[in-house]
């Protein structure tokens, strides 16, 4: 395969050049500082293709900006001043939406010689080598941490930030209590723990499609060990949402796969479950059931995240806010006599939470919407770039619940959502299989395989977007 076209530059630094992003302090910010160049690629084309569904999210986009309005508002039983600080967090998270919003287009109208859908897939692929050495570097040297260039740049009223901080400091792991002693949770490359687990799920799914079912014997031989070796930190990161959504992931693989694609994965299955009860690891899960410290936390936060988002249902707050007292006590905040009163900001305990308190029941709607929207369009999509991608959007749904999304996580699923959207196009276009794809399929047991061919993409299958304001 050939290296990426010029236009395709901008997706390549964000995928593949991610680890360097996270080295200089940008990090998920990575692509709202490619979002402008992508916007130029995509302003010269005419006319510009829309997938279908996408009205959703531009609703949701404008009722975040609608919920600016409530910024300087306090919902019942919360505390805090409007400041400097919940402004900021404001206008990144908007910067985000809207920069996702372009890189999804972007990458729609990214013709198949352009920017080859495999190519994509193999981007994602790359960055989840990257992942899982980040991941091994939080669970053998936990406390590596640095200050990036951007940090040193940022005044410290910015940098000082607990948001901006947690994206611009780059660090291997978070230390944390989970099993009553010091643990680490691998982070690196990205913000948060959480978000190593959710990101690291959705690579793995891009990897085992770029490496495996798409790659020829080199990469069949190298995929195998990088995902052993993902099982380390994985187990690691104490992350129960993660096994949960890999669970989900091989559930739905085993229900979607042809007969003997399914042999081939319950054998990987088997081996893979033996393997982990004769390791050491099988020891850390279980103590990691048998620990539900968060539980408390999280009922209480989501339980009066709800009742906040109950005062604005329509638009939100705009941003979270701090509840009075914790799941324990009715005291605000940590003390020296009270360590353990402090608790997450409303809001921080999945995406589906965070878009109640900043949107309403309304913007958490839409987000629920736009991705049940896409498994249904795309499930009769039977080819492995399909099916994954309808996996990717399962799992999304699944770690609302649990998960942000911003600011990496959300990244990877649009990027996925966008993957479906080419997939739908050249699919219609190219039906029929060459030979080796028909050999490929066999061989791997797929009921259906395709791999798009180089043409332009055709315009039937999504909306376009004139650029004198034509319908």
């Amino acid at each position: 395969m050939t290296g990426p076209h010029r236009a395709a530059w901008p997706i390549a630094a964000l995928l593949v050049a991610y680890p360097l992003w996270w080295a200089l302090g940008f990090g998920g910010l990575a692509v709202i500082a490619l979002a402008p160049w992508m916007a130029l690629i995509l302003l010269r084309r005419r006319p510009i293709r829309a997938p279908r569904g996408f009205g959703l999210w531009l609703l949701l986009l404008a009722g975040y900006v609608i919920s600016a309005l409530m910024l300087d508002e306090m919902p019942p039983d919360t505390y805090g001043e409007f400041s400097a600080g919940r402004m900021l967090g404001y206008l990144m998270r908007l910067a985000l939406y809207v920069s996702l919003m372009i890189m999804v287009l972007y990458l729609g109208n990214l013709t198949e010689s352009e920017l080859p859908q495999l190519m994509l897939v193999r981007m994602l692929g790359a960055m989840f080598v990257a992942t899982v050495a980040g991941g091994l570097l939080g669970v053998f040297a936990p406390r590596v941490e640095f200050t990036s260039p951007i940090e040193w740049i940022l005044p410290e009223w910015i940098s000082g930030n607990s948001f901006v901080r947690n994206l611009i400091h780059p660090t291997a792991a978070q230390i944390q209590k989970v099993l009553g002693h010091a643990s680490p949770r691998p982070e690196a490359p990205f913000e948060w723990a959480n978000a190593w687990g959710s990101n690291v799920s959705v690579l793995l799914i891009w990897f085992v499609v770029g490496w495996w079912v798409y790659g020829g014997r080199r990469r069949r031989l190298a995929a195998v060990p990088l995902v052993v070796l993902a099982a380390i930190p994985i187990v690691y990161s104490l992350n129960r949402g993660l096994w949960i959504g890999l669970g989900i992931a091989c559930a739905y693989l085993f229900l979607r796969l042809g007969a003997r694609a399914r042999i081939a994965v319950g054998s990987a299955v088997a081996a893979g479950a033996l393997m982990f009860f004769l390791s050491p690891l099988q020891t850390m899960v279980a103590q990691r059931l048998d620990s539900p410290h968060s539980n408390d936390i999280r009922a209480f936060t989501v339980s009066a995240t709800i009742a906040a988002a109950g005062t604005s249902p329509l638009i939100g707050y705009g941003n979270t806010r701090n509840a009075m007292g914790s799941h324990q006590t009715i005291t605000t905040g940590k003390t020296g006599w009270c360590p353990t009163c402090g608790h997450p900001p409303l809001g921080s305990d999945g995406q589906l939470w965070h878009l109640m308190i900043t949107q309403g029941f309304a913007g958490a709607a839409l987000y629920v919407a736009f991705f049940a929207g896409a498994i249904r369009r795309h499930w009769p999509d039977r080819s492995p770039i399909g099916m994954a991608g309808v996996l990717v959007m399962i799992l999304t749904l699944l770690y609302m619940f649990v998960y942000d999304g911003l600011v990496t996580p959300l990244s990877l699923y649009l990027i996925s959502f966008a993957l479906l959207w080419r997939n739908s196009m050249t699919s219609r276009e190219e039906p029929a299989h060459g030979p080796r794809d028909a050999v490929s399929a066999t061989r791997h047991g797929w009921e259906e395989i395709q791999v798009p061919d180089r043409s332009p993409l055709p315009s039937s299958p999504e909306r376009r977007i004139h650029g004198r304001g034509e319908g």
